[in-house]
């Protein structure tokens, strides 16, 4: 795994929102899961998708907040 800086990160678009695709699942080993996490794609090729944890066991669901405290969750569009 690549170290990306968070300076990279920072100020960057994000481009698009989508469900990660069955080979980007593979290429993390993650094959046997049914559920596909969504991935963040930033102006700067950057792709953000959760973690079970650092060692890759698994993808997770991405949380988020707000400055209210609600939290919420990305989840794909119905259509």
């Amino acid at each position: 795994m690549s170290e990306i800086t968070i300076p990279r990160i920072v100020g960057s678009k994000i481009k698009e929102i989508r469900q990660m695709t069955r080979a980007e699942m593979e290429n993390e080993s993650w094959d046997d899961y049914h559920e596909q996490p969504m991935v963040i794609i930033l102006d700067s090729g950057v792709r953000l998708y959760p973690m079970a944890d650092p060692e890759g066991n698994g993808p997770g669901c991405m949380v988020g907040g707000v400055k209210s405290g609600e939290t919420f969750y990305l989840e794909p569009e119905a259509g």
